[in-house]
């Protein structure tokens, strides 16, 4: 009898310390939001942790932020990046935090200078030593090498950027909106709204203290287009160009630095007499492609042909809130979250995998001019 009560003991004792090492490995996701503050110190960062049925539970704010409206992690999932005093009338600045996976935690490391007012965007690159910071008011492009402690460096270099196109006001100026690395990871490119051009640069991975204009890789979109962000395809063949100001999508094949125009695809629903283009992404698996459409308040879904990248239109999917500024896709692709900037709502759909279509889940988190959405899949300790 005592034998067999010991070995139930043990079994059990067993099955526990199973159950706590499952429970301390289990993947978590967490979402990082930045938001714009009326230019006062406020709550510019919230974390929410992505359950599996696709609700969204706040885990941590950081506070006294002024417009940290963008936002970008660290491939190795350690350090998170802000852009900081965003629209404002002084020099805005990048700010750059250390992540506690486990408790969604954010601790202030430092922050430097952008050069130039309002940075609309940020990039890091596959190894994770360099930040690259675009600012929209001033268009400056600056870049900064990370330290071991994932801290930032002062900007190594400062480009500026000038011209015009055909569409005012918007166009009177260079405008450098967003800048995106390329797939091998040897350029980067810069969208420029104001100049309707896509400057390229040769980038070195290992030491990229300063870059290179790369001019056979720069390209002159349609006048009037603004060309804002830009997304690659899984796969380093193809990339897509959502132009904030002709509400379509531009499509190309990639291949050593070259950039080459496969189609340009309408993204609104209905024509309209302005268009403001905002974010866009392809599903992990490379089957679709989607676009926010602010002012018509819509996702655009294409489904993608793996043979040549062009894009189909499937159709579009209310954002049920004002000025979709930003989307983010889960890392398993089941979920997608619109942060509706005017409005101050999330909204998560379900992602149905084989259509690409969009069901709205019922919980929404309200929250003050949600502008930029991060993702990222940890496994807590």
């Amino acid at each position: 009898m005592r034998g067999e009560v010991f070995r139930n003991f043990t079994t059990c004792v067993a099955l526990i310390l199973m159950y706590m090492s499952f429970g301390q490995n289990s993947p978590e996701t967490l979402l990082f939001v930045g938001s714009y503050t009326d230019g006062k110190k406020d709550d510019g960062i919230h974390v929410f942790s992505l359950e599996a049925d696709g609700s969204l539970t706040e885990q941590y704010k950081q506070s006294d932020l002024v417009n940290s409206s963008f936002l970008t992690v660290s491939p190795n999932g350690k350090y998170l990046y802000s852009v900081t005093e965003s629209k404002m009338e002084k020099d805005g600045s990048v700010s750059a935090f250390k992540i506690d996976s486990v408790s969604g935690k954010l601790t202030f490391l430092n922050k430097q200078t952008t050069n130039g007012r309002n940075p609309v965007h940020l990039n890091i690159n596959d190894n994770g030593k360099y930040i690259v910071s675009g600012n929209y008011s001033d268009a400056v492009v600056n870049i900064y090498e990370c330290a071991t402690d994932g801290s930032l460096k002062p900007s190594s270099q400062v480009i500026e950027f000038s011209g015009s196109s055909i569409l005012s006001p918007s166009q009177d100026v260079a405008h450098a909106h967003s800048t995106g690395f390329s797939p091998d990871g040897n350029y980067l490119y810069v969208m420029d709204l104001g100049t309707d051009k896509i400057h390229a640069f040769k980038f070195n991975q290992e030491n990229s203290t300063k870059l290179e204009a790369f001019g056979d890789g720069t390209y002159t979109a349609t006048p009037g287009s603004g060309p804002r962000h830009f997304a690659f395809h899984p796969n380093g063949k193809y990339g897509y160009c959502i132009n904030e100001l002709s509400g379509t999508v531009t499509s190309f094949a990639y291949k050593q630095g070259i950039l080459k125009p496969i189609a340009n695809d309408f993204s609104y629903a209905e024509k309209r007499e302005n268009y403001h283009g905002a974010d866009i992404h392809v599903s992990p698996d490379g089957r679709f492609l989607y676009a926010s459409n602010r002012g018509e308040n819509t996702l655009a879904i294409f489904a993608i042909d793996k043979s040549s990248g062009s894009l189909k239109l499937v159709g579009h999917e209310s954002t049920f809130g004002d000025h979709p500024r930003s989307f983010v896709i889960d890392p398993s692709g089941k979920f997608l979250v619109v942060a509706n900037q005017m409005s101050g709502n999330l909204v998560t759909y379900k992602r149905n995998m084989e259509t690409g279509k969009l069901t709205k889940l019922p919980n929404e988190i309200q929250l003050k001019a949600p502008a930029s959405l991060k993702m990222r899949k940890y496994t807590t300790h």
